[in-house]
């Protein structure tokens, strides 16, 4: 790892946003390589991860560090297009939202960032949202995967209603389902019915990729 970029992950998980937007952009206008600067963007949210799970970061970090990388990943994303001769062909579309009852979006944005960059064709369609809406937009979106992000402990209940219904709806057979957020483990995934659960959003998009049949 050279200076400059530990430096990036560096000012990144220390929280430094002014300083990793300079940082970032520097080594674009420099031309590095755009998904070199994501890929350490992703190393320094493992930090902040890591140190919220420890409890020396808390909401307002993760909330922080979820701007800082949509900022960087709104300078590195037409870099990348361009380089791959516009957009890409897309590995598969996720559609991702905060069940009902829930507002916590930190983690899930993160999720829908880093599925983004990573190819897939995402939709997200905010926090709380009732059964029906998922229902209408699986209909509408027609995606391979759906992501139900859920912080608080009564989201499990919520999660799964939104997978009965699914499976009522006679949709379940046709697309994976996957569900992270806060206290998501083994048994809220046998609870719920999902086909697999995420601590963070590299596992949301090692599963997408392992459901796409892509290396990951």
């Amino acid at each position: 790892m050279t200076e400059n970029e530990r430096q990036l992950v560096e000012a990144i998980s220390e929280m430094r946003e002014e300083e990793a937007l300079s940082l970032a952009k520097a080594m674009l206008d420099r031309g590095d390589d755009p998904l070199r600067v994501l890929e350490l963007c992703r190393e320094a949210m493992d930090i902040v991860g890591k140190r919220f799970e420890k409890q020396e970061y808390f909401l307002p970090e993760l909330v922080l560090a979820g701007e800082m990388l949509e900022n960087i990943g709104a300078l590195t994303k037409p870099l990348i297009q361009e380089k791959s001769g516009g957009a890409a062909k897309k590995l598969g579309r996720v559609l991702v939202g905060t069940v009902h009852g829930d507002l916590h979006d930190i983690g899930k944005n993160i999720v829908t960032f880093m599925l983004d960059i990573n190819g897939f064709e995402v939709k997200d369609i905010g926090i709380d949202v009732p059964v029906k809406t998922f229902i209408d937009e699986i209909n509408q979106f027609k995606p391979d995967v759906v992501g139900l992000s859920g912080f608080l402990t009564l989201a499990f209940d919520s999660m799964k209603e939104t997978i009965a219904a699914i499976q009522d709806a006679g949709l379940r057979d046709k697309l994976k389902i996957m569900i992270g957020g806060g206290q998501v483990d083994q048994t809220v995934l046998n609870y719920t019915g999902a086909d697999a659960f995420g601590t963070n959003a590299i596992d949301a998009v090692s599963l997408c990729k392992n459901w796409m049949g892509v290396p990951a």
